[in-house]
């Protein structure tokens, strides 16, 4: 069995590799050549956590596994570790041994990333100039590095619930060479051409009234059943897709639109559809476009099976009996 600590990755793996790994795992539920397995995901009642399973297979690929973690909300300010914590583990889909065990943390938030990005490079307008940002936590800063490879961009606008912390956001941005402006929500939606939402939330920021035609929107932060980034109307006024439309009715941001009865599962598209050729994208300059990402296990497999392979050619991986 290979062991790579999560120390040893940020050397190993870069935001491309992750971003091949996941355009390439969503071509292949798509066709169906992998599938995810149901989520298990839970609060534990011991230090507001959510902890929790993703797993699949991928035959294209040959990696099954699974991701183990979840969400310390109290991690950063009591312990100064991030708040998500997570491991892959990855069998050997011929005989079911134990093939590798890998730092979690790094690759949740290059995989997380990596999606959204796909998402811009197969939806968003040729043409879109400046990227919005709602939230400005850990994952924003990975989002934003990300998404700038997909577009021209020229500017950076953003609002999180605690503007203190947009700043830091704005420290990135600056190393990316693109100016920022703090902003209202209404002027995001007036401004922004690409607009992530990376949060935490319960409850809508984002409402169908901020956000103007031709936007393309990534929903990132909703996972969870009850999480909202964005309200149920600007979500039946868009084109969805999705890394897996299972996800995205239950415990993504199409949920509260399914349950409000203004959008049926049907209307839902897979984003490995349209890296396929099977679904036209975005089919208008004017068309407000969705990708609900919930983030999937295969995802986290994909990565973590890429950066096992170059650990090993690079001889950092450790190699133990199990």
């Amino acid at each position: 069995m290979w062991i790579v600590p999560e120390a040893a990755i940020a050397d190993l793996i870069s935001a491309e590799a992750s971003f091949e790994a996941v355009e390439a795992v969503f071509a292949a539920m798509a066709r169906k050549d992998a599938y995810n397995f149901p989520v298990i995901r839970e609060a534990i009642g011991h230090e507001d956590a959510l902890y929790g399973f993703k797993g699949g297979f991928d035959r294209s690929g040959m990696a099954l596994g699974l991701k183990a973690g979840g969400y310390w909300p109290h991690n950063l300010e009591r312990r100064n570790l991030i708040n998500h914590q997570s491991t892959v583990f990855l069998f050997d889909p011929d005989t079911g041994k134990m093939a590798a065990m890998v730092g979690g943390n790094l690759l949740t938030a290059l995989r997380t990333a990596a999606a959204s990005s796909v998402s811009i490079k197969h939806l968003a307008r040729e043409d879109a100039r400046v990227l919005g940002m709602v939230g400005a936590g850990h994952q924003s800063h990975f989002q934003l590095r990300a998404a700038v490879k997909q577009r021209r961009f020229e500017k950076v606008v953003g609002w999180n619930y605690h503007p203190d912390m947009l700043p830091k956001l704005a420290e990135t941005a600056a190393e990316l060479g693109l100016p920022f402006e703090a902003v209202s929500l209404p002027e995001l939606g007036a401004q922004a051409d690409v607009i992530i939402t990376i949060t935490s939330a319960f409850s809508p920021s984002l409402t169908h009234e901020h956000v103007r035609p031709g936007t393309h929107l990534a929903c990132m932060g909703t996972d969870t059943k009850g999480k909202q980034e964005v309200d149920a109307a600007l979500v039946a006024g868009a084109t969805v897709f999705t890394d897996e439309i299972a996800q995205s009715i239950s415990i993504g941001e199409a949920q509260h639109a399914i349950a409000e009865g203004l959008i049926a599962e049907s209307a839902i598209n897979q984003i490995g559809a349209v890296i396929n050729g099977a679904h036209p994208g975005r089919t208008s300059a004017d068309e407000i476009t969705l990708f609900d990402g919930t983030g999937v296990g295969l995802q986290d497999l994909a990565v973590a099976q890429s950066v096992v392979d170059i650990a090993v050619r690079k001889g950092a991986a450790i190699q133990v009996d199990f």
